[in-house]
């Protein structure tokens, strides 16, 4: 475990107790609370390098009897194999489904299938979440 620096920081009151209030009863102080956000904020910037490794979960929301639309969404993710890890999925009523797929590979490639996935038609909504692995 690496050594723990000290440093102060100069913010407005207003905006402290803003803070305060947002990590009340989910964080034991507020070092926890910042060092999620610094965290948070470096994966974010990670993943914007189209050549970084990244894993994630891309979430869709479908009618599944839509026509063609799992036979679209099957033949997409035998095309992109190779980042397809695992999914989930779960019938939601008569009309609708959850799918949670499982990604990881270069960020570029995560995205570009994710995009294409959430545009075919029939897809409700979808949203991908990505992390860095390092």
């Amino acid at each position: 475990m690496s050594e723990l620096v000290r440093f102060g920081v100069s913010i407005e009151e207003k905006l402290l107790e803003k803070f305060d209030e947002m990590i009340e009863g989910s964080y034991n102080n507020r070092s926890e609370a910042i060092r999620d956000l610094i965290r948070d904020k470096i994966v974010e910037e990670r993943c914007q390098d189209s050549e970084e490794e990244a894993v994630g979960s891309l979430t869709l929301i479908y009618n599944h009897h839509q026509r063609g639309l799992t036979d679209k969404m099957l033949k997409l993710q035998h095309h992109y194999h190779h980042l397809f890890k695992s999914n989930l999925h779960l019938h939601l009523s008569h009309d609708y489904c959850l799918e949670v797929i499982v990604v990881e590979g270069k960020t570029e490639e995560i995205e570009d299938i994710s995009k294409k996935l959430i545009a075919l038609k029939g897809i409700k909504h979808g949203k991908l979440t990505l992390t860095t692995i390092e």
